[in-house]
């Protein structure tokens, strides 16, 4: 799996890229202040989500979900790749490198593609680093099996919790891309302006106006036709 971390490049592993290894969860507890209670919580309770600070291991920018699909359709097809990717509430969660919070707003202004009206314009991002916290998904696998047990406890080990458990449904987390090393790649701000500007773009074409009249004439003279008596 080294390929894809150094080059952010994880669909074309052909791995299972939702499932958080040892490694990946090690890598997400240490960005708290008290790493092994992380790690013991996640032992005890595999469907726990859990609170984590920004700024020092990651930043993360929070996407609406289906601009933040677009960004990744880039950044996996054309682009460097991406870092872990998370779904919460109905946003994307891309995780980036520390101060990309800070410094993806200020190239978004000076671009301009932030301009509230301009067509295509990126909607708006919620940049979150140093101060924030984010809320990232359980390590629980698909089949209730847990990261940190190397997949040799079952849900039922882990007081009954299943992927269709009522807390994880109801707050409707999950990984997209899940931290599978103790040191992931992790797109930069200059990545994700670039993956961002692309996926406007793309958006803006495909909300073309198709009209059913044909385009002026532009050497056609043109009457005002409200003077007429």
């Amino acid at each position: 799996m080294s390929g894809g971390v150094e080059t952010g490049r994880y669909p074309q592993d052909g791995a299972d890229v939702a499932r958080v290894t040892a490694e990946g969860a090690a890598w997400l507890a240490s960005a708290g202040t008290y790493p092994r209670s992380t790690l013991t919580l996640w032992e005890e309770r595999p469907a726990a989500p859990v609170v984590l600070p920004c700024g020092s291991v990651f930043d993360v920018v929070s996407v609406p979900a289906i601009f933040g699909r677009r960004m990744l359709d880039r950044l996996w097809d054309e682009g460097a790749g991406s870092g872990p990717v998370a779904v919460y509430r109905g946003r994307m969660l891309l995780f980036a490198s520390p101060g990309t919070a800070h410094r993806l707003p200020t190239l978004l202004e000076w671009e301009e593609w932030g301009s509230p009206g301009r067509t295509g314009a990126v909607p708006p991002l919620l940049c979150h680093g140093a101060g924030d916290a984010v809320t990232v998904p359980a390590v629980l696998q698909t089949g209730g099996d847990s990261a940190l047990e190397g997949g040799t406890r079952g849900s039922g080990e882990a007081g009954g919790s299943t992927p269709d458990a009522p807390g994880v449904a109801r707050i409707g987390s999950r990984w997209l891309v899940a931290p599978d090393t103790r040191r992931p790649w992790l797109p930069g701000p200059e990545v994700l302006l670039w993956a961002a500007v692309r996926a406007a773009r793309a958006s803006a074409s495909a909300t073309v106006r198709v009209s059913i009249f044909p385009p002026p004439d532009q050497g056609a003279k043109v009457y005002d036709v409200s003077r007429r008596r």
